[in-house]
């Protein structure tokens, strides 16, 4: 049937591959391989158009096959259907157009004996206007839900900005019934949660402890510094003042967004000895870093966003100093801790750290149409179309992998999918995934699908899972190989960074260095061929390349060239030896 295009042949193949062992006392997040997908988008099994749990199921020996060992779940809870699940209406259920929570704990232990545990979006920052718990808390100003959430007889003077301006103008709306204003950072149909109130905080621990019992082993928290803010004026480096505000607008209890995280990751350290927290925090690095906090009590896994940002200006200049100072400059952090690698997520690319010439510069080459931009500071498309060079698609996703952290994909990634402009906001790229020709999605009718697959050269017919696997030469086969090289060297992973600088402004030059183990690694971000002189200061040096085995005598300098957008990576030995480039 089309929904299963995946051949009997390909499904053995992933299901016989050993199943990654699962340790709960170490720390796996560190050296796993993620893949972020929407459930409704990824595979429909029932032809109703949406996708669903059983269809997922069904993908699993793909994603198995690919080398993933985490799959993290974008929001599958009932919802007011909004902000594309991000809208919760009940925090304890499943969206029935996907399945059930038994569809869930099935999908859980299927996934768990391919050797590949599941992380869920965590959305207590706020819940959809329709949830029982706000509906509750509109009736009047005395009800028990009503400090759930942030009131206020009148805004304040300098509100915190509305996280999508173009769609509202205020964080602060009236609400008609009482004559009070709600909080809310995203839209006024997600109003902000109180989660101060300790009552709000026993929800969060019932909620985490729900998933943790049924087998997931994470969470990934959406928006850390909104919903773990630590008071007035602080919305840039950890959030507002959102929680503890009675509805008078004084202060109702002593809050500091850093300990309630600290207090969250303490009983997920209580519940489950594998579970971890992954944060959105897109801040600059000595902002962000003490949402890390001490090895004990902040996040453990936070996505690079300086460094993601970067590497577009980078692209764009066909220079790769932007990127090589800003990871020259990412901190280091403990064995408790990683930085996730990743080249986009699940919303807009967004470049709001970029300085407004730099953010002019990448609009003008990867979003040249006012359409393909939202918020002012993102752009609605995925790599492949903006680049349009697989060269350069290719560079990119192999620094991905040979950077020290854990590397996160969204879905179509390693095929090479677009986007569709018709599609309005950030759903442009959250289109259904691409797995034949004639879409493989879904036996529906496609216009009868969850949302429309792009047309032209990114569509399903140009670009599918399909054609793919049967194309040794195929991207994802290249991104096949890349996962299984950093999977085969863990040291890769914790390893310390060291970027070297004197060569070529094109190309990153970086080491990452371990314990007895160090890999040179080289990435030109040019359009034409150019050539690097290595020196390796010791004696007997040997550089392997990772690719073909081959060793090269380095007891004296050389030349090694790159073709336009090429790479190599080494093994270098002695791996204590310093590199030098020019």
């Amino acid at each position: 049937m089309t929904r299963f295009r995946i051949s009997q042949d390909q499904m053995l193949k992933g299901a016989r591959r050993a199943p990654i062992p699962i340790d709960a006392a170490d720390l796996w997040w560190r050296h796993s391989v993620f893949y972020c997908l929407d459930i409704e988008t990824f595979q429909d099994s029932d032809g109703d158009g949406v996708g669903d749990i059983p269809g997922l199921i069904s993908r699993l020996p793909y994603l198995a096959d690919l080398g993933v060992t985490c799959l993290w779940l974008m929001p599958f809870f009932p919802t007011a259907h909004r902000d594309d699940g991000y809208d919760i209406t009940d925090f304890f259920s499943i969206d029935p157009r996907l399945g059930t929570l038994g569809d869930m704990v099935e999908l859980l232990r299927v996934a768990r004996g391919m050797g590949i545990r599941i992380i869920v979006d965590f959305v207590m920052n706020h819940t959809s206007d329709q949830h029982a718990w706000f509906k509750q808390a509109r009736r009047s100003k005395d009800d028990p839900k009503r400090h759930w959430y942030v009131w206020r007889d009148e805004p304040p003077e300098n509100p915190d900005p509305p996280v999508f301006p173009d769609k509202e103008d205020s964080t602060w709306t009236r609400d008609e019934k009482t004559g009070q204003y709600y909080l809310h950072h995203f839209l006024h149909d997600q109003p902000d949660l109180n989660v101060a109130l300790p009552d709000v905080r026993r929800e969060i621990d019932k909620n985490l402890g729900l998933w943790l019992e049924l087998g997931v082993s994470g969470f990934r928290i959406d928006a850390v510094p909104f919903m773990f803010n630590s008071g007035p004026g602080d919305a840039g480096a950890g959030g507002s003042n959102a929680g503890g505000t009675g509805a008078d607008g004084s202060e109702t209890h002593e809050y500091n967004g850093v300990d309630h995280l600290a207090r969250v990751r303490e009983f997920l350290a209580r519940r489950s000895a594998e579970a971890f927290l992954l944060g959105e925090v897109n801040l600059p690095y000595e902002q962000g870093k003490r949402w890390f906090g001490q090895a004990r009590d902040g996040l453990q896994l936070q996505f690079d966003f300086p460094a993601m940002q970067r590497l577009y200006l980078s692209l764009v200049r066909g220079d790769a100093r932007a990127l090589g100072d800003m990871l020259a400059s990412r901190p280091e952090v403990d064995s408790s801790q990683q930085w996730a690698n990743f080249v986009r997520n699940h919303d807009e690319l967004t470049l709001d750290q970029l300085a407004p010439k730099e953010l002019d510069e990448v609009f003008e080459a990867f979003a040249p149409e006012e359409g393909m931009r939202v918020y002012g500071r993102g752009i609605r498309r995925r790599l492949p179309s903006m680049v349009q060079d697989e060269r350069a698609v290719r560079m990119v996703y192999a620094l991905t992998f040979a950077l020290p952290g854990t590397p996160i994909l969204f879905y179509g990634e390693e095929i090479g999918m677009g986007e569709n402009l018709d599609v309005p906001g950030r759903l442009a790229v959250r289109t259904p995934m691409q797995w034949a020709s004639e879409g493989g999605f879904s036996t529906a009718r496609p216009s009868r699908w969850v949302r429309q697959a792009p047309a032209g050269p990114y569509g399903p017919e140009q670009v599918n899972v399909d054609d793919q696997l049967a194309d040794p030469g195929s991207l994802l086969s290249h991104l096949r190989q890349l996962i299984g090289l950093y999977r085969s060297t863990p040291e890769q992973a914790w390893a310390h960074l060291e970027v070297l600088h004197g060569g070529p402004a094109e190309v990153l030059a970086h080491v990452c260095r371990g314990e007895d183990w160090a890999m040179l690694a080289l990435h030109s971000f040019a359009d034409k061929g150019t050539s690097v002189r290595i020196t390796v200061d010791a004696d007997d040096s040997i550089l392997t390349d990772r690719m073909t085995g081959a060793a090269i005598d380095a007891t004296a300098p050389l030349s090694l060239d790159l073709e336009p957008y090429g790479w190599r990576w080494f093994l270098l030995h002695p791996a204590d030896a310093e590199v030098t480039v020019r």
